[in-house]
């Protein structure tokens, strides 16, 4: 039995009432509205409630309003990337069947970034759309070599071999990366933020641009989550349930790959967000997708709001970016999974 398969015969034995799992969900969306709030509410300036109402009228008379009024496309920005990754992540590790799946570990946000860094420096790209429709075109030609590489072994691709895949696919992307912007150095200024991933450039034009797209992929994800359901349990399991394995594993793989490279255009690559949240989401709601995705798409939201928050207030007058604090928070994870499948034999 595969490893997501194991865990969901496990998890299914606990009981996750809808009760409790519509408690979880209504504390998850409360603790968003409080990190929007506080989102809006904190940065180099601090302001108070009375300014805050009037930057979300629109007012800008005034240096906080007006700050007001910048931070909220930035937490409005953040929301949508954070939830895009988060169901990404979710996606991919029902349709591989891997726990360790994640957007970033996969390769599919590096082969994003050099699909957008390749048309810019060399076709001068400029239209959001393209740019958005490159970015997807790279993630899913990231995504087809993983998969290929990591099947090439004669267990074939074990939930190991995709990530040491992706580990490598994601360091020889970004290396090539590099080489496209090192002799480039109007580009590579440009990208120097991009690269680590971040919402501080979020404007209302870039969120009109990204949402439709991103809705898109969500509306594919979720259309998906009974047949990943079936997934997790395996190919000839699923078979037997009436499932078509091949095309709900295509579906659901498209959409993840329009969620990833569409948030990648406009964010940059963040990683570990799409690996974090649907193991805390499963311990909360169940290995059932049905709820699994929509909570995901919350809390993973709940993070990069959270992630950009923490970033502005812990170096101010600067800022850290969220690909660095989602690093911070994601890379013990990560080796906490692989230390807790190397104890039990995988």
């Amino acid at each position: 039995m595969t490893v997501l398969a194991t865990h969901a015969a496990r998890d299914s034995a606990v009981r996750h009432p809808v009760t409790t799992r519509i408690i979880w969900f209504a504390v998850v969306l409360g603790l968003l509205a409080v990190l929007c709030v506080a989102s809006v509410s904190f940065g180099v300036r601090d302001v108070s409630p009375a300014e805050i109402t009037a930057g979300l009228r629109g007012d800008t008379s005034t240096i906080a309003s007006a700050a007001v009024a910048a931070r909220i496309p930035r937490a409005v920005l953040a929301v949508l990337v954070g939830a895009a990754l988060a169901l990404a992540g979710a996606a991919m590790q029902a349709i591989t069947r891997n726990p360790l799946a994640d957007p970033g570990i996969l390769g599919v946000s590096g082969g994003a970034s050099l699909a957008v860094v390749i048309g810019i420096a060399y076709f001068s790209l400029t239209d959001p759309y393209v740019t958005m429709a490159v970015a997807i075109v790279g993630s899913a030609a990231a995504a087809v070599l993983v998969y290929t590489v990591g099947s090439l072994g004669a267990e074939g691709a074990t939930p190991l071999t995709l990530a040491l895949a992706g580990a490598a696919v994601t360091a020889a992307l970004m290396s090539l990366v590099s080489a496209v912007l090192l002799p480039r150095t109007d580009v590579m200024e440009s990208f120097r933020f991009w690269q680590i991933g971040g919402v501080g450039g979020a404007n209302w034009d870039r969120i009109g641009v990204v949402t439709p797209v991103l809705l898109i992929g969500a509306f594919i994800v979720l259309a998906s989550a009974r047949g990943m359901n079936s997934l997790t349990l395996g190919d000839e399991v699923a078979t037997s349930l009436g499932e078509r394995v091949t095309r709900t594993r295509l579906i659901a793989a498209a959409g993840a790959v329009i969620l990833c490279g569409a948030a990648t255009a406009v964010a940059g690559p963040i990683a570990f967000v799409g690996l974090v949240i649907p193991h805390m989401c499963r311990l909360l709601v169940g290995p059932d997708h049905r709820w699994l995705i929509p909570f995901a798409a919350v809390a993973g939201a709940a993070l990069l709001v959270a992630s950009d928050v923490i970033g502005r207030l812990v170096s101010r007058p600067s800022e850290i970016e969220v690909g660095i604090i989602t690093a911070l928070v994601g890379a013990p994870v990560f080796i906490a999974i692989v230390r807790r499948q190397r104890v039990r034999g995988l």
